[in-house]
């Protein structure tokens, strides 16, 4: 009997979370050698589905949609794009990226791809987090079904780099390379993250949660230099926060429920990011809404 790439990879043994953790060689060996079988078990995955997960623009917010679609056509009209960004936090932007009555769709396709049990790897220091895993093809072990990395791919382009030129200029030459990760937080396992900041240009951190999914604890704090204090922010359902990756934050102890995030970075060649007291350039709505011509390279931070 004919074995498949998908039969295949649900056969492989995981490495230990303990070597994950201290990245033994034996876990990039792993995840070198069986490069090509995740990738087709994948798509081998996604042929199979009895439902047609269709990952597409009616996901995101209405209002930030139309927006969003307008401004491609005509830069001029970006405002109405920023006028939907809300400054919660110095350098840090709230608003609301996806439907929160259509993020079933998203959440059953991925606790979908979470059950069939092909190897994802999770983001280091978090090898507890059954829902994490990278999401970039320049990360091992990541989430390689095509409608995800079109869906991925779309999130980042159309909305996450033109939006952070609109907000943060100085990061254009810094935006051209891509990385992602989901993240689930609970009480039981990786539950909080230090203050820290991220090896990105900007950074894009968006909530998964279903209506009515409730969480307590599991803020995110961002300091203030200015007051040398930590502003405490909550998600709800289909909300982002996109901010410098120069901005120290953390995320405080989940107290009960669950959390399940996407964090996306935007960074230039080779992981190289501006620096953070660079000067805020004025530039033309033109150059914002505008797609990048950049190779892809195979940096990955982690």
């Amino acid at each position: 009997m004919l074995v498949t790439q998908l039969q295949k990879a649900q056969a492989l043994k995981l490495p230990s979370q303990a070597a994950m953790l201290y990245r033994e060689s034996s876990v990039q060996h792993f995840w070198d050698t069986n490069k090509s079988t995740l990738v087709d078990a994948w798509v081998e995955w996604e042929k199979k589905q009895e439902s047609s997960f269709l990952l597409n623009g009616s996901l995101f917010d209405k209002r930030l949609r139309e927006a969003v679609t307008q401004a491609w056509q005509d830069p001029s009209k970006e405002l109405a794009v920023q006028d939907l960004l809300t400054e919660v936090a110095p350098d840090v932007y709230q608003f609301q990226l996806f439907n929160p009555t259509k993020l079933i769709e998203l959440r059953t396709y991925l606790e979908n791809a979470w059950n069939v049990k092909v190897p994802l790897r999770p983001p280091y220091g978090i090898a507890l987090n059954r829902g994490g895993a990278m999401l970039d093809k320049r990360s091992e072990g990541y989430l390689a079904a095509p409608s995800f990395q079109a869906f991925y791919q779309e999130i980042l382009d159309i909305y996450m780099r033109p939006i952070s030129r609109l907000l943060f200029s100085e990061i254009i030459g810094f935006d051209s390379q891509t990385f992602g990760f989901s993240i689930n937080y609970k009480p039981t396992t990786d539950n909080s993250l230090r203050p820290h900041t991220d090896a990105s240009a900007v950074t894009l951190n968006v909530n998964l949660n279903l209506p009515g999914e409730e969480f307590t604890g599991s803020n995110m704090n961002f300091f203030d230099q200015s007051s040398g204090q930590m502003i405490p922010l909550k998600f709800t359902p289909g909300s982002a926060m996109l901010h410098r990756g120069s901005v120290v934050h953390s995320a405080q102890p989940i107290q009960s429920g669950e959390r399940t995030n996407f964090v996306l970075w935007l960074f230039g060649d080779r992981g190289q990011i501006p620096l953070s007291n660079t000067e805020r350039p004025t530039i033309p709505a033109c150059e914002r809404w505008t797609k990048t011509q950049s190779h892809t390279d195979n940096y990955a931070p982690f």
